[in-house]
């Protein structure tokens, strides 16, 4: 082991640092008038929207004043970034002692008929939001990571026609106490520095509004057969309906003469998957919500796969309201292979994941990419990289980005966001580091609870929560092959329990039970972090695949293109030379030769660098790409031939 690169990787919080004013190329480019103006929920598409992301007035106010809506605001604020971003325009940090309150003047809706319901979505607000319409409270919201949708209709000031909206306020009151309470963060801290990051708060992805007939779609999902033949689509409406589903070039399917029972992947009364759910306030739509099923046959499926990710239209249609999606032809398990090697298995064939870390974080944007083009390019690049995985770390993204993982070919495992009050590091990072084998199994129970953070039942059952929320929203994304419940013992608790829940609401994904250490002994993967030893293979007595969930890390600072002088990572280089020359050696000498001895996956550390951590394949701007390719155009070659 590099006990010296080991010591040097503790991180320090510096929290007074002012950060380097970095830029990506498509954060110069905002255009407040066009921004981020795709529709952003693509897998339940309609045909018309009204996006509100722009400029909105703010106001920062002490908490004990939250009962006042204010009559002065502050200043004008871009959303959707967080104002800790540049591009808010704001730059100002939301302590968890304030409040922080927009305001937005609606534009004037014309409605097709009187009946007609008016959806207000937010793709997602951190953390918690209090919404009004002019004077009136309508519902709150907690947890800044899921999307939520209030149905707005019977708040608003009409004509006397009640076909055109006049003269409407919209007002959201937002609280955030970042990592001073239990509450999911992720890797938001006040105190920024090592692995960890700048706080961000209130809106940080699209608010749009979305008018539909007073019958209309709330849910769908959608289940590959596991014979890879079939596809079978279950729908929700607020109203018992006709409904019609179709894919392009097969036979229409017309709802049944009754409802079918929701089965588990069905939330009830919410809907994760469409969005279109009253999940704050009170329902005013669905009267009778109902549920149908659809079964098609698939003759000589075209199978999804990251080198050919084929995807197929999809049509449903209730009563007036018709919404486009779309699905893949594909299965994810784990199993023992032709030689009983246990391995990640695409379409009933072993399949290497070659996988790399990724933040979801940028310069000028915080959580919000400046543009969809920037989404694009972080996919794209990595795939140049020859990477066909990316593991969304303590993070749930914006739609969109799946979406361009759906149709770009590429693999997410998908990680649970991280809660707990104050990580006892030395337990949870330094100790693991230094003695794997002696914390890298730990039993359940109290005194699990106070080591891992996790004292608060309140915060153990909102996790539970929220990890199932999670699951439901994205269980249609055909790039999703994995759940990671924990992170390195981040808020880790009862991670046997929540594999079990995991896995009743979708038994079609494997999952990752605790990335790093403190594995419970369940799971499809046993799953490890190995920075500072030689990468090796570990048997498993539970059968399990064998994966390293994260390995590598160097670095290397790049100056002009970095948020601080300070170097964070696991191995430093000073110059991109030598950083090409130990990265090929540490994936052809070092990872390669693993795999047939039993190695079914493996994550780098990571795409991009993120502030002083700068470790990424990219700068923190993307604009240098610090390793080369086409040095090694053959790197991954007969990894998955």
């Amino acid at each position: 082991m590099d006990l010296i690169d080991a010591i040097k990787a503790i991180d320090k919080p510096h929290e007074d640092d002012i950060l380097n004013r970095l830029y990506t190329t498509w954060g110069e480019n905002v255009d407040p008038d066009n921004l981020l103006k795709e529709y952003p929920r693509p897998q339940f598409v309609r045909d018309s929207f009204i996006n509100l992301n722009g400029y909105w007035e703010y106001l920062f106010t002490p908490v004990n004043s939250r009962d006042e809506i204010p009559s002065v605001m502050e200043g004008n604020i871009l959303v959707p970034f967080s104002p800790e971003a540049m591009l808010s325009g704001v730059e100002k940090r939301l302590l968890p002692d304030q409040l922080l309150w927009y305001k937005k003047k609606l534009p004037v809706i014309t409605r097709k008929t009187p009946t007609a319901r008016i959806l207000l979505h937010f793709g997602a607000v951190d953390q918690f939001a209090d919404i009004f319409i002019n004077d009136a409270l309508i519902g709150s919201h907690s947890g800044g990571y899921l999307p939520f949708t209030i149905d707005i209709t019977d708040y608003l000031n009409y004509t006397e026609n009640k076909l055109v909206t006049t003269s409407n306020t919209l007002y959201l009151r937002v609280r955030d106490t970042s990592d001073s309470s239990y509450h999911s963060r992720g890797k938001q801290t006040l105190k920024r520095g090592g692995m960890y990051y700048t706080a961000q708060s209130g809106i940080w992805q699209t608010v749009w509004i979305e008018e539909v007939p007073e019958v209309y779609i709330r849910e769908i999902k959608i289940h590959p057969g596991t014979d890879l033949h079939s596809v079978t689509v279950e729908v929700a409406t607020n109203k018992k309906a006709s409904v019609t589903v179709k894919i392009p070039g097969y036979e229409l399917v017309k709802s049944p003469a009754s409802d079918v029972p929701p089965g588990t992947c069905f939330s009830g009364d919410y809907s994760f998957s469409s969005d279109t759910f009253p999940s704050i306030g009170i329902d005013h739509s669905a009267v009778a919500p109902s549920y149908y099923s659809f079964k098609f046959n698939i003759e000589n499926p075209h199978l999804w796969t990251p080198e050919d990710p084929y995807l197929y239209p999809l049509q449903i249609t209730c009563e007036d309201d018709n919404v486009s999606s779309y699905f893949a032809m594909r299965s994810f398990e784990v199993r023992p292979d032709d030689r009983g090697k246990t391995r990640f298995h695409l379409n009933g064939h072993p399949y290497f994941l070659m996988g790399v870390l990724d933040q979801g974080y940028w310069p000028d944007g915080l959580y919000t990419a400046p543009s969809d083009d920037a989404l694009i390019y972080d996919i794209t690049e990595m795939k140049r990289l020859h990477f066909n995985m990316m593991r969304k770390h303590i993070k749930i993204e914006c739609a969109r980005w799946y979406y361009h993982c759906d149709r770009l070919g590429m693999i997410v495992w998908q990680d649970m966001v991280s809660g707990g009050s104050s990580y006892a590091k030395p337990v949870v990072s330094y100790l693991p580091t230094l003695f794997p084998k002696v914390f890298g199994r730990m039993s359940d129970g109290p005194a699990y609870y106070k080591t891992f953070s996790r004292g608060s039942a309140d915060g153990r059952r909102e996790w539970l929560d929220e990890m199932q929320n999670t699951i439901r929203y994205l269980f249609n994304v055909p790039s999703i092959a994995t759940w990671v419940l924990f992170n390195e013992g981040w808020g880790q608790f009862n991670a046997a329990g929540a594999t079990i829940m995991a896995k009743e609401l979708d038994h079609s994904r494997p999952v990752d039970q605790a990335s790093g250490w403190f594995d419970e002994g369940s799971g499809d993967y046993r799953s490890v972090h190995n920075y500072f030893r030689p990468l090796t293979v570990e048997e498993d007595k539970k059968n399990r695949a064998f994966v390293i969930s994260e390995y590598g890390g160097f670095t290397c600072h790049i100056d002009g293109h970095s948020s601080v002088d300070r170097v964070y990572g696991y191995k430093k280089y000073d110059n991109l030379d030598k950083l090409g020359v130990a990265y090929y050696n540490l994936i052809n000498a070092s990872l390669k030769p693993l795999i047939p001895k039993g190695l079914a996956g493996a994550v780098y550390t990571q795409v991009s660098d993120v502030e002083e951590e700068v470790n990424g394949l990219m700068t923190y701007d993307r604009k240098i790409t610090k390793i080369n390719p086409d040095i090694d155009p053959n790197m991954t070659s007969g990894i998955n031939s």
